[in-house]
């Protein structure tokens, strides 16, 4: 019999049959949808949690609390519930329907702000209080961690080895933190490519945060390259992926999809893995489909 807790992780690898532009390149989604709870921040949220309880951080009678786009307050909402925590979680208002509603679910607080940043400023005011804990994802390494010991290992694993390139949306960064770090130990030749928005474009998951928002964990050498990817080709290949390969995802995992593309039509040869990072059912309200 296994908890809901173990079934965070070991999400399997998916091959593009019809989007991929070059026949000497294998381009490998990594379906973080297929976690508990429908995305990859299943990982660092029970990795934040458990961390914080293992080392006496979170007292009797605190509450959590934590800003958050979407993904990640679901992710954490879950795993609070399993160990009987109070959660409140702070969004941007632009946040869709699904994911406030199924925060509410799980028995999370939801407060909604201007956006993102006003978000992370409102739980920063919030959680000088002595009642809240905070567990800054944007700063917490537990965040990293996870993917150091999971996604990383996985995907080294799921390849055979043979992984040549590893395509991640950057928001909080701790996917591709703590990914770079475990597959750079295996071969550091293994190149880490970063997507994140065109100026004036808005991909909810994929961020270029102003200096200030940075986020702490971030190291900019850990990426060998980034790539800027615009709001219309995210959509274009959200929409692509559920209509040609029948993988059902998010805006970022269409960014991350179009620059893992992009990517292949350079290549002599190579194996090149994405994350896959949500379900696309957390979209149905927006025009995301339409």
């Amino acid at each position: 019999m296994s908890s809901l807790l173990d079934l965070v992780g070991n999400t399997p690898l998916v091959e593009l049959q019809k989007l991929n532009p070059n026949p000497n390149v294998k381009i490998f989604g990594k379906l973080e949808g297929n976690n508990p709870g429908g995305s990859v921040k299943d990982r660092a949220a029970f990795s934040m949690i458990k961390g914080a309880l293992d080392r006496g951080e979170i007292k009797p009678g605190m509450k959590l609390i934590e800003a958050t786009s979407g993904n990640t307050g679901i992710a954490l909402a879950m795993i609070a519930r399993l160990f009987d925590l109070e959660i409140e979680l702070i969004m941007p208002q632009s946040s869709t329907k699904e994911r406030v509603l199924t925060m509410e679910a799980y028995g999370a607080t939801v407060i909604l702000t201007e956006n993102m940043e006003s978000a992370r400023d409102f739980a920063d005011e919030k959680a000088s209080a002595d009642h809240y804990f905070m567990l800054n994802q944007f700063a917490n390494p537990d965040n990293w961690k996870a993917h150091y010991r999971t996604t990383g290992p996985e995907t080294y694993k799921d390849t055979n080895q043979k992984i040549t390139h590893f395509v991640s949306a950057m928001g909080t960064t701790g996917t591709i933190m703590g990914v770079s770090r475990y597959l750079k130990e295996q071969n550091n030749d293994i190149q880490i490519v970063g997507c994140q928005p065109t100026d004036g474009s808005s991909i909810p998951g994929i961020r270029k945060w102003p200096f200030a928002y940075l986020p702490k964990i971030f190291e900019r050498e850990r990426v060998d390259r980034v790539m800027e990817v615009t709001q219309e080709n995210a959509v274009m290949m959200t929409r692509k992926l559920a209509r040609e390969e029948a993988i059902f995802a998010g805006m970022s995992s269409g960014g991350a999809a179009w620059a893992a593309i992009q990517l292949a039509k350079e290549l002599t040869e190579g194996v090149i893995v994405f994350i896959i990072c949500d379900r696309g059912d957390r979209y149905l309200s927006s025009d995301l489909f339409g």
